[in-house]
Formats: structure tokens, sequence, C-alpha cells
């Protein structure tokens, strides 16, 4: 039973698809076939079925795909540590951040980062934060800055770096435009522009009108920040937004919440697993850089 087979096992499954997973390594087709098909010969059990259209596990599937997860993980940290031991402040580093801290904090972190660390390479993935804990959960990122959820994280370790205030973003035109803060309570007639679902920020602001009596009548949704800038500017809908996203923006006018809401930006990493001097280097670097909350 060879490694490369039991990781070309895991990318099948994880993409649903031979094609797929041949294309994500880099390596032909034929080779993934035969490599799972030798597994299944040498554990003598069919460990997938297969059609035309996706690939699914079988039970002896499912089972496998579980007991070798903590096995290739395990290589994972034996592979970092040893290319560790041999290196000094270089490699490379799979970092996550929403596209509304990294249009506004990023620059500032790879700029500053770079300047102390210039032999790492970041290898930035732009998702939600559910997305990007869920990925530092799996293995798949090694760090994430993130939107910290309300309730406490599992396999995940984080750290607060600072707070920042969701305000009440409406354009010039807008009736409320004059006004120094604003309850909840008083939107419930208003139409929404919100981020997409799955985003940490549009479910608790959803939960807070929820608790203040009303749904909001969310008309359109963007993953992109200035998407919704531009739409409240010219007065399509209200929206929800870190203060500092728009805090040079002059077609649209922040308020403050009566009841301020609070967001914990963080910095996230998988629990119980090694982590690699490059990943240390950025965890020690951010959690300096902002003094935790």
């Amino acid at each position: 039973m060879e490694l490369r087979h039991l990781e070309y096992f895991k990318e099948v499954c994880r993409s649903g698809s031979f094609t797929k997973a041949a294309s994500n390594l880099y390596v032909a087709q034929p080779v993934v076939t035969n490599a799972i098909l030798k597994l299944e010969a040498e554990l003598n059990v069919r460990l997938l079925h297969r059609s035309n259209k996706s690939v699914t596990l079988t039970n002896e599937g499912q089972l496998f795909l579980t007991r070798i997860e903590s096995l290739l993980e395990l290589a994972d940290d034996i592979h970092k540590e040893m290319r560790d031991c041999n290196s000094h402040n270089s490699g490379s580093l799979r970092l996550g951040i929403p596209p509304q801290i990294g249009n506004r904090l990023f620059p500032y972190v790879f700029i500053h980062f770079n300047k102390r660390y210039p032999d790492l390479n970041l290898i930035v993935t732009e998702e939600n934060s559910s997305c990007i804990i869920s990925m530092v959960a799996k293995g798949e990122l090694e760090v994430g800055i993130v939107v910290l959820p309300e309730t406490p994280l599992e396999n995940v370790q984080s750290q607060t770096l600072f707070q920042q205030q969701i305000v009440l973003c409406v354009g010039t035109g807008h009736p409320l435009r004059g006004r120094e803060t604003v309850a909840l309570s008083e939107l419930r007639n208003e139409k929404f522009i919100m981020r997409k679902p799955g985003s940490l920020q549009r479910d608790i602001m959803i939960q807070r009108c929820q608790a203040c009596g009303f749904t909001p009548n969310i008309i359109f949704s963007s993953s992109q920040i200035q998407t919704i800038r531009t739409l409240v500017a010219h007065n399509v809908g209200i929206s929800f937004l870190m203060q500092m996203i728009v805090l040079d923006e002059r077609k649209i006018r922040p308020i403050s919440l009566k009841d301020p809401i609070l967001l914990n930006i963080g910095v996230v990493w998988k629990k119980d697993k090694y982590i690699s001097k490059a990943a240390q280097a950025f965890i020690d670097f951010v959690c300096t850089t902002w003094k935790p909350a």
C-alpha cells in the first residue's frame, strides 16, 4: 500500500471524479484509476461505486477513507517537521482570508510580514470565514484570519486579534443619512443587500434582526464587497459592513447601531496538529501586530 495511492483515493473522494482528481493532482487520469484498482485488489474490497457522471463511496470505502485521513495527516506533519529541520525561515504557508478583511488588511500584513520573512511564500485563498475555518479544520489550510463565530470552535485553535464594529450603511440619498444611531427595529421595512449565504456576518445580522421581531427583506446577495458598496451608494438598499470597510467611502453614510454589534477578528489554526515554522511565524506576527482583545 503506497502513500501516494492513499492520497489519490482521498482526492477522488473529495472531488467526486477521477478526471477532476487527476487534474488537481497534476497526473494523468489512468495513473489515478490504476492506483485505486491496486488498492481494491490489495484490500480485496470494492471502495468506490463508479458511474458515467460521478463516483461515490461504498460502505467499505467510507470506512477506509476514515482510517486513512489520520494517517495522511500524520504523514503531512512528518514531512513538514523534516523540512523545518533544514529550513531557516523559508518555505510556504497556505493562508485563508475573507475578501472583506483581505481588502483592508492583507496588503499591510503582506508588506510587513514579507519584510521580516522575505523567503516565506504566502499562498492565499479567499473565502468566507465559515469556509476558511472548515478548511483549516480539515488541514487544507494551515492558518486563517477570520471573523470568529459566537459559538466555540471544534478542532480549531483561535486567538482574537482585534474587534470591529458592524455599522449600518446607507447611501447619501437615504432618509436615514443624517442619523448618528439607528435601532435595528427601525429597519424592518428596508430592503437589504447582504453577503452570500454561508457568511458568518450575514448569519449574525439575520439572527439579530429576527430577535427584533422581523426577518430582513434581502433583495440581493453578493460575495463581492465592492458590489455591495456600489449598490448601497446608489440607494438600491441598505447593508451592514464592518466599519473599516467604509471608512473612506464618500457616497456611503455609516451609522452606528444603538445596540452595538462587535465582531471578533482572529487567527485560527488546527488544534492538536504540528505547526510548521512558517505557520508559527505568521501566527506570532499577527498576534504581536494586533494585541488580543
